[in-house]
């Protein structure tokens, strides 16, 4: 800066100074604020003048933090010295870096706003902080480009706190890697009107748990396929009026029973299990799980689950477990690992 700045601005200058150069590891001396302050910002001023005003940033609700010595002068009198400030930041570096990876492994927020959204984290903490994390400047490109992300959250946001409807359409993506909305039997582009009853992020994505009207239950649609979203003047119906829905949305239970957020009739789900992935049971299913019948070897795991989810985990899972109940879930394993096994059988006879 070139020009003499008013003496009013020395307070948000040195408040600057502190944001952009201090932490817990790195402090500043009132000589070093003197020095930063004729150098960066062309203000010359004495150490009284800033020591005056860190005191004045404190009692301002500033959190700033100091060194605190006592000197004896020549003529007896002793000085209170003040070294080493820094400002408390509401963030620390470890949760910066926190947030910004669970941005950085996002698959819901476009590339654009995810690089900014990190930018503004950047800016929570000093020059220090950013040199650290250089790295998160590579954003893969291959994120979701749905511009209007932020905007169906804000929409969602209000109608859920008012209790009204809201209209969209549901998008789905075609081999050209773009997203087209959903049609009906006629071939036009289909509006879902639906009851919004709660937002959640799972598996790394963002949903919307509600209720299709004209239907029962509970359904969930990715935010990042939503588009063309409007806020109805219709109340939505009463969580009581859905099917599965209980008067109060136990959304921790709700994630529980979708793992994969398809949605449906929850059933409980008995099967056998090794061992050695009772960690991935409980990373899946929480703390919900019933273990019994526990060996060396194995173990009798209990849930209640939607079936859907319960038979795309099972496939995931299907050498290390065994499904019992419901006999339906078990059935329609059993047929999936037949037609599996029948692929690949024909490709081992063909190498041979």
């Amino acid at each position: 800066m070139y020009t003499t700045q008013p003496k009013k601005m020395l307070i948000i200058n040195i408040l600057e100074i502190l944001k952009n150069y201090t932490d817990i590891n790195h402090r500043l001396s009132q000589k070093q604020i003197m020095d930063i302050l004729e150098r960066d910002y062309n203000m010359k001023v004495d150490r009284k003048a800033v020591k005056r005003n860190l005191l004045n940033l404190i009692d301002s609700g500033h959190y700033l933090e100091y060194e605190e010595t006592t000197r004896t002068k020549k003529n007896g009198d002793e000085e209170t010295m003040y070294s080493g400030w820094y400002l408390v930041r509401e963030f620390d570096d470890a949760e910066l870096r926190l947030l910004i990876d669970s941005l950085l492994f996002s698959k819901h927020i476009p590339y654009n706003q995810c690089k900014e959204l990190i930018g503004k984290l950047e800016g929570l903490s000093n020059i220090y902080f950013k040199s650290k994390v250089a790295y998160i400047r590579s954003l893969p490109e291959n994120l979701p480009e749905n511009k209007q992300l932020f905007l169906t959250i804000e929409i969602l946001d209000e109608a859920i706190s008012e209790n009204c409807q809201v209209s969209f359409k549901y998008n789905e993506y075609d081999t050209d890697k773009k997203m087209h909305p959903r049609k009906n039997s006629e071939g036009e582009e289909r509006v879902y009107i639906v009851n919004p009853y709660q937002m959640a992020a799972t598996n790394g994505r963002y949903y919307l748990i509600c209720n299709l009207e004209g239907k029962e239950g509970v359904g969930n649609y990715r935010l990042d396929r939503i588009t063309d979203i409007k806020k109805l003047e219709a109340k939505v119906k009463n969580k009581k009026q859905a099917k599965g829905v209980v008067s109060r949305l136990d959304l921790p239970r709700h994630m529980a029973e979708n793992i994969y957020m398809f949605g449906g009739e929850s059933v409980r789900a008995c099967f056998r299990a090794k061992r050695y992935i009772i960690n991935d049971i409980l990373d899946w299913f929480g703390r919900d799980v019933v273990f019994s019948n526990a060996d060396d070897i194995e173990v009798t795991a209990s849930i209640r689950v939607s079936e859907q989810a319960m038979f795309y985990w099972a496939m995931q899972y299907g050498e290390h477990i065994e499904i019992f109940e419901p006999e339906s879930l078990r059935e329609r394993v059993y047929e999936a690992a037949k037609t599996i096994t029948k692929k690949y059988g024909k490709l081992d006879e063909n190498v041979e």
